[in-house]
């Protein structure tokens, strides 16, 4: 979402009005190749499918997937059996997402609006979701997520692995587009969610891939009860 759509973005920080806007423009015009380019992604993925695994064996109650783009991890989840929906910033990508998924819910939002009541949820998933977010933007983000979490709920959380820099990026999936991509140590990740009232469960960080430029991080918290 963006300023004038139910979000108060007054004291938030950094450039967001711009921020949101050029990544919800960016997605709803590569949404269509997007999904096309990613759709078997999670194959190549063997840690990736572990962490989601494990969290779908421990999580209980309802997910959302938050950030959700077309809906594969979304499918993923509701495939291992877990009560799951999805949100995502871009019209477009929800609309790719539903047609690709039916029986699964999507809506537009925003991880700084869930749009569920406080601790409502089980879980929830942020599948490299955060990595167009301005650091200074992360303890709102996480803020949001204990929110709305019950208390001992889960997050699973992938990023991209690095020094905190952040990578411009103008082409992306046969597209011109402009979007800052942001990687994190997992130390520093894990230690906002910390701040943030998580509990850490889980921590991987795994070398590049070849199909991949940079190493790959996932992190598993809890809310503390």
């Amino acid at each position: 979402m963006a300023p004038g759509d139910g979000i108060d973005w007054q004291g938030c920080g950094v450039n967001d009005a711009s921020y949101v806007e050029r990544t919800r423009a960016a997605y709803d015009v590569v949404a269509v190749d997007y999904e096309a380019l990613l759709r078997d992604e999670l194959d190549k993925s063997v840690w990736g499918r572990a962490v989601l695994g494990g969290f779908a064996e421990l999580v209980t109650g309802p997910v959302v997937d938050v950030g959700c783009g077309p809906g594969r991890i979304t499918g993923y989840l509701a495939g291992l059996g877990l009560e799951v929906s999805g949100i995502d910033l871009s019209p477009r990508m929800v609309a790719v997402a539903a047609e690709r998924h039916p029986e699964i819910g999507f809506e537009v939002g925003s991880l700084f609006d869930i749009g569920r009541e406080d601790d409502s949820l089980g879980g929830l998933v942020a599948w490299y979701s955060l990595v167009h977010t301005p650091p200074e933007l992360l303890p709102r983000a996480f803020a949001e997520f204990h929110r709305v979490l019950r208390p001992g709920g889960r997050l699973a959380y992938a990023f991209k692995v690095g020094d905190g820099s952040k990578h411009p990026l103008t082409r992306g999936y046969g597209h011109d587009i402009d979007l800052d991509v942001y990687w994190y140590r997992t130390d520093v990740l894990a230690g906002l969610l910390v701040r943030a009232g998580f509990r850490e469960a889980l921590r991987i960080e795994t070398a590049a891939e070849p199909h991949e430029r940079q190493p790959q991080g996932y992190l598993v918290v809890t809310k503390e009860d």
